[in-house]
């Protein structure tokens, strides 16, 4: 059974920093017992094969690992990507509404659209960053405190090479065994991709103070910059900023 997240992000984050232990007693152990956790990231080894590079064209990519605010910040941060939008993908364009898709019953996940440079940053780099900081491949359905399909681990792929570049990634990691379970992660056709709410857009760069922000996404941008030195950018790109240059 899904369960609906809105009202314990904003909780959180009007409870800020100094209250987290406050909130640890008003919500389920279960919710924070992984708290420590979500500073983990992954060393991983990078895909054996890859995307090709096609000079002067962009590309994008599509992946689900929880709460879509982390999960933006982190490609934000990433050198070589141009554009990382929040939005829904795996339902219709009808139930890509905040309020629907948190029933869990849309068939829609939190994703993030990345748009990138590949003469700069390949797919399989994507990859790499998203199985090793961006979140945890392992959970099912669900990621540190929020739970229910929507917060499920997907790559959507656009084509066959995306496809075939992310399931022989898996592989070679579960064959390793990167981690100490099974990847979850599912790997689906993209059928379309339907972008947030703006309130949803930059949100880790314009609330880091909020205590969900601080304990579950500040931790990953940390971790990108400590195992990603070459692909880390400080200033992240914003979709407000996008906005802004296309007006």
């Amino acid at each position: 059974m899904a369960t609906k997240r809105l009202d314990l992000k904003k909780r959180i984050t009007s409870l800020g920093l100094g209250a987290l232990a406050v909130a640890a007693l008003i919500f389920s152990g279960t919710h924070f017992i992984r708290n420590a956790n979500a500073e983990t990231a992954v060393k991983l080894p990078p895909p054996t094969i890859d995307a090709p590079a096609a000079q002067g064209k962009q590309e994008t990519a599509v992946f689900a690992g929880g709460c879509f605010w982390g999960i933006q910040a982190v490609f934000q941060h990433t050198k070589g990507v141009i554009n990382a939008v929040s939005g829904y993908a795996g339902g219709t364009k009808e139930s890509a509404d905040y309020e629907k898709v948190s029933s869990g019953r849309t068939g829609h996940a939190e994703s993030v659209q990345v748009t990138y440079d590949p003469t700069q940053i390949s797919f399989g780099k994507l990859l790499q960053v998203y199985f090793s900081v961006a979140h945890d491949p392992t959970q099912l359905n669900r990621q540190f405190p929020d739970s229910g399909p929507q917060y499920r681990s997907a790559v959507f792929y656009k084509d066959a090479t995306q496809k075939q570049v992310t399931e022989r990634y898996i592989e070679q990691l579960n064959a390793a065994r990167a981690f100490p379970a099974k990847i979850v992660t599912q790997v689906s056709p993209l059928n379309g991709f339907y972008a947030a709410e703006g309130y949803h857009q930059d949100y880790a760069t314009l609330h880091p103070d909020s205590g969900y922000i601080a304990t579950y996404d500040l931790p990953k941008i940390d971790n990108l910059k400590k195992m990603f030195g070459d692909l880390y950018r400080d200033k992240p790109v914003l979709v407000a900023a996008q906005k802004t240059a296309q007006k």
